[in-house]
């Protein structure tokens, strides 16, 4: 993925780690303050609880390898080592029932206590501290930065699918959203790349988020990387995206016409039409 220069790696996993906690906090009087967690959320078919359910499954799941709390990972994920999008869809549809009734009246408590301890835990650990995450594939790890930015980019994007559902604000901040760019995204996005959709593609993208960070992604031959504050070099297509908006794009939860049309995304160079297939290339499950 190159290398990162010129960015100050403990501060910024440190602004993510204090982001995380006061979202968590958030998403947590969310939670609290519902009366029915049986209405529709933002997710299809999905209830508020399910996606309630589902956080605090991240959370437990991304803290696991921390806090001693066992997960038994052979009943949850799927057999072999398949495509990442089939994969994280099939644990993200067990991941909703890991929660019995009882526990499910008590989703923010779970919520913040699984929150806490994770930061509890890692406080004070380089940030390419590496977080074991079997669900994105056997053997695969992540930084505990990235680890902490996904962490991030569920609980607001699905604070805002809870809020949606109980039709209440739910604002991502740009720096919320920066960081999660920043700090999840260049691990990410080659993840998610759809594979069979990119055999054959080259094309190199200039995705430059209004106040930071810049990521030059390659896709080439079905694979991709990406690069934070990479050299210049020449690009296809130059997206320029305010941090929010790029973040709803990114996970689905807002069309890219809306963003163009609110004047928080517009593309540029020499193939901007490229643009719109950004999105087609990486999947969000």
């Amino acid at each position: 993925m190159g290398t990162v220069t010129g960015i100050d790696r403990v501060a910024e996993h440190e602004k993510t780690r204090a982001a995380l906690r006061a979202v968590v906090a958030r998403l947590v009087r969310l939670l609290r303050d519902l009366p029915d967690l049986e209405v529709a959320s933002g997710v299809p078919e999905w209830t508020v609880g399910d996606v309630g359910a589902h956080v605090a499954a991240v959370h437990l799941a991304f803290g696991s390898g921390f806090t001693g709390e066992s997960v038994e990972w052979d009943t949850v994920l799927p057999p072999g080592d398949g495509p990442f999008v089939e994969r994280l869809t099939a644990v993200n549809a067990l991941s909703i029932g890991l929660l019995g009734g009882d526990e499910r009246t008590r989703l923010g408590d779970l919520i913040a206590e699984r929150g806490e301890a994770f930061l509890r835990e890692t406080d004070g650990l380089a940030p390419d501290t590496p977080v074991p995450t079997p669900w994105y594939g056997q053997e695969r790890t992540l930084t505990l930065a990235a680890a902490t930015g996904m962490m991030l980019s569920e609980s607001l994007l699905h604070g805002l699918d809870i809020a949606r559902g109980a039709r209440l604000p739910w604002p991502i901040g740009p720096d919320e959203a920066r960081l999660v760019l920043g700090q999840s995204m260049p691990t990410m996005m080659p993840l998610a790349l759809d594979t069979a959709k990119a055999q054959g593609v080259s094309i190199a993208f200039d995705v430059a988020i209004k106040g930071g960070p810049r990521l030059a992604v390659v896709i080439d031959e079905g694979a991709a990387t990406v690069t934070r504050d990479a050299p210049p070099r020449a690009y296809d297509c130059r997206i320029t995206a305010a941090p929010a908006a790029f973040l709803l794009v990114a996970f689905r939860r807002m069309p890219v016409w809306k963003a163009i049309a609110r004047g928080q995304m517009r593309a540029g160079g020499r193939k901007p039409w490229q643009a719109l297939r950004l999105t087609e290339l990486i999947a969000s499950p």
